[in-house]
């Protein structure tokens, strides 16, 4: 039990410093593979040490994932969102890391007048499977910005 409540501290933490406007890939990875695993843990164990495990565990995968997308996978990850066909995967591999990437749309909807889409993203970095959830909407400009 003291495990779960230091690892509850340690995810609040990390979270707090995440809601800066500064924040990076990686951050906004862990954030979002957070909440994922917190959705998932709750679901699966319905008690707080699943959210609080599924917590821990979607923050590190997001962290990863986001951490190693570079400019080509973003562009590739703006291509799906914005030309993807709904429940299709695309898939691609950065020409310079090696790094697989599979992205399955979901459907477009709008959220605070702006166009938005979830998307299930599976990534395969030095031979290990790592999957999280990403929302996308527009921006003023017209680009995808992940949430």
């Amino acid at each position: 039990m003291k495990t779960l409540q230091i690892m509850a501290v340690m995810t609040l933490f990390l979270l707090s410093a995440c809601t800066g406007a500064d924040m990076n890939r990686a951050q906004l990875g862990a954030v979002q593979g957070a909440a994922g695993g917190a959705i998932a843990g709750q679901a699966i164990g319905h008690n707080t040490e699943a959210t609080l495990i599924g917590t821990a565990i979607g923050m590190a995968i997001g962290y990863i994932v986001g951490n190693e997308m570079d400019k080509y996978d973003r562009q590739e990850l703006n291509h799906v969102y914005e030309r993807g066909v709904s429940g299709q995967t695309s898939s691609w591999v950065n020409p310079d890391k090696g790094t697989q990437y599979k992205v399955t749309p979901q459907p477009a909807y709008t959220s605070n007048s702006r166009p938005c889409r979830k998307a299930e993203i599976t990534a395969i970095i030095d031979g290990k499977t790592e999957r999280t959830y990403a929302t996308a909407c527009r921006d003023d400009y017209g680009h995808w910005q992940i949430q």
